[in-house]
Protein backbone atom coordinates (compact mmCIF):
# COMPACT_ATOMS: atom_id res chain seq x y z
CA UNK A 1 0.00 0.00 0.00
CA UNK A 2 1.30 3.66 -0.90
CA UNK A 3 1.03 5.53 2.04
CA UNK A 4 1.46 9.65 2.13
CA UNK A 5 2.63 11.31 5.33
CA UNK A 6 1.85 14.86 6.41
CA UNK A 7 4.08 16.02 9.08
CA UNK A 8 6.28 18.85 10.27
CA UNK A 9 9.45 19.96 8.78
CA UNK A 10 10.58 21.11 12.03
CA UNK A 11 14.12 20.64 13.21
CA UNK A 12 13.44 21.77 16.73
CA UNK A 13 10.83 19.30 18.36
CA UNK A 14 10.98 17.48 21.25
CA UNK A 15 13.26 13.80 20.43
CA UNK A 16 9.81 11.40 21.25
CA UNK A 17 8.42 12.96 17.87
CA UNK A 18 11.49 12.16 15.78
CA UNK A 19 11.83 8.80 16.94
CA UNK A 20 7.72 7.52 16.85
CA UNK A 21 8.06 9.20 13.15
CA UNK A 22 11.47 7.34 12.41
CA UNK A 23 9.71 3.84 13.84
CA UNK A 24 6.32 4.75 11.77
CA UNK A 25 8.71 4.81 8.64
CA UNK A 26 10.50 1.85 9.78
CA UNK A 27 7.57 -0.42 10.08
CA UNK A 28 6.11 0.94 7.09
CA UNK A 29 8.94 -0.83 5.21
CA UNK A 30 8.37 -4.10 7.38
CA UNK A 31 4.88 -4.41 6.46
CA UNK A 32 5.16 -4.05 2.76
CA UNK A 33 3.88 -0.13 2.78
CA UNK A 34 5.41 2.56 0.11
CA UNK A 35 5.91 6.11 1.42
CA UNK A 36 4.31 9.50 -0.46
CA UNK A 37 5.34 12.50 0.96
CA UNK A 38 6.12 16.31 0.27
CA UNK A 39 9.99 15.01 0.15
CA UNK A 40 11.52 17.27 3.06
CA UNK A 41 14.82 15.79 4.62
CA UNK A 42 14.17 17.22 7.74
CA UNK A 43 11.50 17.27 10.70
CA UNK A 44 8.93 14.53 10.64
CA UNK A 45 8.75 14.14 7.32
CA UNK A 46 12.60 13.73 7.25
CA UNK A 47 12.36 10.86 10.12
CA UNK A 48 9.76 8.66 8.59
CA UNK A 49 11.63 8.52 4.80
CA UNK A 50 14.73 7.86 7.08
CA UNK A 51 12.96 4.85 8.98
CA UNK A 52 11.60 3.48 5.27
CA UNK A 53 14.84 3.58 3.32
CA UNK A 54 16.67 2.05 6.54
CA UNK A 55 14.12 -0.80 5.68
CA UNK A 56 14.35 -1.38 1.84
CA UNK A 57 11.22 0.24 1.33
CA UNK A 58 9.82 2.64 -1.37
CA UNK A 59 9.81 6.68 -1.41
CA UNK A 60 8.36 8.87 -3.55
CA UNK A 61 8.92 12.89 -3.08
CA UNK A 62 6.48 15.37 -4.21
CA UNK A 63 7.76 18.56 -3.45
CA UNK A 64 7.34 22.20 -5.86
CA UNK A 65 10.39 22.96 -7.65
CA UNK A 66 11.43 26.05 -5.42
CA UNK A 67 12.19 23.40 -2.50
CA UNK A 68 14.80 21.95 -4.75
CA UNK A 69 18.13 24.01 -2.76
CA UNK A 70 20.83 21.93 -1.04
CA UNK A 71 19.77 20.10 2.13
CA UNK A 72 16.29 20.59 1.51
CA UNK A 73 14.65 17.14 -0.15
CA UNK A 74 15.62 13.97 0.60
CA UNK A 75 18.28 12.51 -1.22
CA UNK A 76 17.46 8.64 -0.76
CA UNK A 77 14.07 8.99 -2.62
CA UNK A 78 12.85 6.05 -5.24
CA UNK A 79 11.71 8.60 -7.63
CA UNK A 80 11.37 12.54 -6.87
CA UNK A 81 8.46 14.44 -8.53
CA UNK A 82 9.07 18.05 -9.28
CA UNK A 83 5.28 20.55 -9.38
CA UNK A 84 4.87 23.99 -9.90
CA UNK A 85 2.75 24.88 -6.95
CA UNK A 86 2.17 23.73 -3.25
CA UNK A 87 -1.56 23.05 -4.74
CA UNK A 88 -0.28 20.79 -7.10
CA UNK A 89 2.22 19.18 -5.24
CA UNK A 90 -0.66 18.17 -2.60
CA UNK A 91 -2.80 16.89 -5.66
CA UNK A 92 -0.12 13.88 -6.55
CA UNK A 93 0.09 13.06 -3.01
CA UNK A 94 -3.38 12.45 -2.74
CA UNK A 95 -3.25 10.79 -6.45
CA UNK A 96 -0.18 8.59 -5.72
CA UNK A 97 -1.69 7.03 -2.36
CA UNK A 98 -3.82 5.21 -0.50
CA UNK A 99 -4.25 6.09 2.73
CA UNK A 100 -3.23 8.95 4.94
CA UNK A 101 -1.10 9.16 7.84
CA UNK A 102 -1.04 12.49 9.36
CA UNK A 103 2.00 13.07 12.21
CA UNK A 104 2.08 16.43 14.42
CA UNK A 105 3.01 19.44 12.66
CA UNK A 106 2.05 23.17 11.65
CA UNK A 107 -0.28 25.25 10.17
CA UNK A 108 0.82 23.41 6.46
CA UNK A 109 0.28 19.84 8.56
CA UNK A 110 -3.20 21.38 9.58
CA UNK A 111 -3.84 22.59 6.03
CA UNK A 112 -2.92 19.62 4.45
CA UNK A 113 -5.22 17.23 7.04
CA UNK A 114 -8.74 20.00 6.43
CA UNK A 115 -7.78 19.23 2.75
CA UNK A 116 -8.22 15.65 3.02
CA UNK A 117 -10.57 15.49 5.51
CA UNK A 118 -12.93 18.01 3.02
CA UNK A 119 -12.54 15.86 0.18
CA UNK A 120 -13.23 12.61 1.89
CA UNK A 121 -16.67 14.51 3.40
CA UNK A 122 -17.43 15.36 0.02
CA UNK A 123 -17.10 11.90 -1.56
CA UNK A 124 -14.37 12.96 -3.24
CA UNK A 125 -11.71 11.03 -1.69
CA UNK A 126 -12.05 7.20 -0.01
CA UNK A 127 -8.24 6.92 1.68
CA UNK A 128 -8.34 5.93 5.21
CA UNK A 129 -7.45 8.90 7.03
CA UNK A 130 -5.22 8.40 11.12
CA UNK A 131 -4.20 11.36 12.88
CA UNK A 132 -1.05 9.75 14.25
CA UNK A 133 -1.58 11.13 18.28
CA UNK A 134 2.32 11.23 19.42
CA UNK A 135 2.67 12.95 22.55
CA UNK A 136 -1.03 13.98 22.91
CA UNK A 137 0.00 16.15 20.08
CA UNK A 138 -4.09 16.14 18.39
CA UNK A 139 -6.04 15.16 21.67
CA UNK A 140 -7.16 19.57 21.39
CA UNK A 141 -7.89 19.07 18.28
CA UNK A 142 -9.91 16.35 18.44
CA UNK A 143 -11.37 17.85 21.27
CA UNK A 144 -12.27 20.93 18.95
CA UNK A 145 -14.06 18.95 15.98
CA UNK A 146 -16.08 17.35 18.41
CA UNK A 147 -17.16 20.75 19.77
CA UNK A 148 -17.25 21.61 16.07
CA UNK A 149 -19.76 18.67 15.86
CA UNK A 150 -21.80 19.30 18.59
CA UNK A 151 -22.61 23.13 18.07
CA UNK A 152 -23.36 21.33 14.45
CA UNK A 153 -21.10 23.41 12.00
CA UNK A 154 -20.48 20.07 10.85
CA UNK A 155 -21.67 16.59 11.27
CA UNK A 156 -21.23 14.08 13.44
CA UNK A 157 -20.92 11.60 10.50
CA UNK A 158 -17.15 14.10 9.97
CA UNK A 159 -16.03 12.39 12.78
CA UNK A 160 -16.17 8.77 11.44
CA UNK A 161 -14.60 9.33 8.51
CA UNK A 162 -11.05 9.76 10.32
CA UNK A 163 -9.55 8.03 13.28
CA UNK A 164 -7.14 8.39 15.88
CA UNK A 165 -4.02 6.24 17.16
CA UNK A 166 -1.87 6.56 19.89
CA UNK A 167 1.17 4.47 18.53
CA UNK A 168 2.68 3.66 14.85
CA UNK A 169 1.52 -0.11 15.12
CA UNK A 170 -1.88 1.11 15.48
CA UNK A 171 -1.95 4.09 13.16
CA UNK A 172 -0.96 1.23 10.50
CA UNK A 173 -3.72 -1.53 12.54
CA UNK A 174 -6.02 1.02 11.16
CA UNK A 175 -4.91 2.00 7.71
CA UNK A 176 -4.67 -2.16 6.49
CA UNK A 177 -7.74 -3.12 8.32
CA UNK A 178 -9.69 0.15 6.45
CA UNK A 179 -12.38 -1.11 4.15
CA UNK A 180 -12.81 1.56 0.92
CA UNK A 181 -15.95 2.81 0.40
CA UNK A 182 -15.39 4.21 -2.91
CA UNK A 183 -18.55 2.33 -4.17
CA UNK A 184 -20.97 3.36 -1.90
CA UNK A 185 -20.13 7.07 -0.33
CA UNK A 186 -22.62 8.47 1.59
CA UNK A 187 -24.62 11.43 -0.05
CA UNK A 188 -23.25 14.31 0.62
CA UNK A 189 -26.82 15.52 2.34
CA UNK A 190 -26.22 12.93 4.71
CA UNK A 191 -22.94 14.96 5.95
CA UNK A 192 -25.10 17.82 6.17
CA UNK A 193 -27.57 15.76 8.70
Amino acid sequence: MKICIYGASSRSLEEIYYTEAERLGALMAQRGHALVFGGGAEGLMGAVARGVYAGGGEITGIAPRFFDEPGILYEHCTELIFTETMRERKQLMEEKSDAVIVLPGGIGTYEEFFEILTLKQLGRCSHAIVMLNTNDYFSPMETLLKHTAQERFMSENCLEIFSVANTPEEALEKIESYVPQRGNLKRLEDYNK
